[in-house]
């Protein structure tokens, strides 16, 4: 007998994409512009110091290419204007998000494919309303999903793995968990919290920090692509 599927949630980063590989283009990509801009140091050097940077001051800092040129010295921009390199590295930063900022084709497919079944589309992704609207805004998969479907925890106001977030998420759109499947690849902040809740859970491993790290539950299916998803919604849910 099938499983009955009103909605399913999809977390965005290393889910929809490989948040960590983009991530890593990016940075390097922002450095060698700076370098191209008039920065005076060693790549790997200043390599490392922005992703020193990024590590202590969290990814939603605004000034992680400033304090790149502090943390390198006067000497690696003297004689420029310090104000372009940072430009540079900005537009460096944001030039990969044209190119590379997309999601894998089995994602893509497989969310054109549910486009057409009834039932709600949904996305859970924590992290600052405007970055992570973005993100899904340039992965181009607006049209497969469900409007009022879209929660940034910042916007909620409770944050992964608060289960407040989901529950809110739930009671927002007039849900049971029991009829529910979350698709991420965290398992402490995407699967923990909603099997506890009683939701069914789908567990990304294809890339990302978060592959070898186990939670204190089991997620009701593991897939390695949004292909093995979509055999799961076919054969258990009745898709």
């Amino acid at each position: 007998m099938n499983k009955p599927l009103d909605a399913i949630f999809f977390d965005i980063d290393d889910t929809l994409f490989s948040t960590t590989v983009f991530a890593d283009k990016a940075r390097r990509n922002a450095v060698d512009a700076m370098i191209r801009a008039g920065l005076r140091a060693d790549r790997s050097d200043a390599i490392r110091e922005l992703e020193d940077v990024i590590a202590e001051f969290s990814s939603n800092y605004s000034g992680h290419f400033d304090k790149v040129l502090d943390r390198l010295g006067p000497d690696s921009h003297a004689g420029n204007n310090r104000a372009v390199i940072v430009a540079a590295g900005v537009v460096g930063y944001h030039s990969t998000k044209e190119s590379d900022l997309k999601v894998y084709d089995d994602v893509y497919s497989t969310l054109k494919w549910l486009s057409s079944k009834s039932l709600t589309r949904g996305i859970i992704s924590a992290g600052f309303t405007i970055k992570q609207a973005e993100k899904l805004v340039r992965l181009d998969v607006l049209e497969f999903v469900t409007p009022s479907a879209v929660f940034f925890t910042d916007q909620v106001g409770f944050s992964k793995p608060n289960p407040k977030l989901y529950r809110r998420v739930l009671e927002t759109l007039s849900l049971t968990p029991e009829r529910c499947l979350y698709v991420g690849d965290n398992p402490t902040h995407d699967i923990d919290p909603t099997n506890n809740d009683g939701w069914s859970t789908a567990r990304i491993r294809r890339s990302g920090r978060y592959a070898e790290v186990e939670g204190e539950t089991e997620a009701t299916y593991e897939i390695r692509d949004f292909l093995e998803l979509r055999r799961i919604l076919e054969t258990d849910f009745g898709l």
